[in-house]
């Protein structure tokens, strides 16, 4: 088979042999934020500011997951780490919860600045599990008020599979904004 020169399949982040001095579950993670910023980049394209907020069928907003995906990121490496949230997370924590359309100032963001948010998030994750990753994962953690059990892996690998799950959400709600064009 031969394809032109300008054509370069994709590769998905866990097979392009990155990130090998981090141990594998550390790796496993920063791979799987990887794909989630590959695919909401792909599945966010051409969707104008006004449908990322939208409900279609009584959707969450894309907007919403997008923030959250940022910042549900920050506050479980949090806890990884042994620490409770700060009294800016707890805010950021309460404008999500206030409602799905708005922002946490109550204003609508464009679809560029919601992106941002999760990249940097990732950004600065990625430190966070490069340091996680080294220690040993079952030292155990708490999370919350209540003070819930888990543990330094459980924690980052949660951040893994919740990221993926609010991916997939947004996946979902832009196919539906897209068929609902016509």
């Amino acid at each position: 088979m031969t394809t032109s020169p300008a054509y370069i399949p994709y590769t998905e982040p866990w097979l392009r042999g990155t990130h090998t001095d981090v141990p594998p579950a550390g790796r496993a993670v920063l791979h799987a934020l990887e794909l989630a910023l590959d695919d909401l980049t792909k599945w966010t394209a051409g969707l104008t500011d006004a449908e990322v907020h939208a409900q279609p069928l009584g959707l969450t907003p894309i907007a919403f997951h997008l923030r959250h995906i940022a910042r549900s990121t920050d506050r479980i490496l949090t806890y990884a780490e042994g620490e409770q949230l700060s009294a800016e997370q707890l805010a950021l924590l309460k404008s999500e919860q206030g409602g799905a359309e708005q922002g946490s100032e109550g204003k609508r963001e464009p679809l560029a600045e919601l992106l941002a948010e999760v990249e940097i998030s990732f950004n600065d994750a990625a430190g966070h599990i490069r340091v996680l990753a080294t220690a040993n994962l079952d030292t155990p953690r708490v999370v919350g008020r209540k003070q819930l059990p888990t543990s330094i892996g459980g924690a980052m690998i949660h951040v893994a599979d919740h990221t993926l799950r609010h991916v997939g959400q947004v996946v979902t709600t832009a196919k539906v904004i897209r068929a609902m064009r016509g």
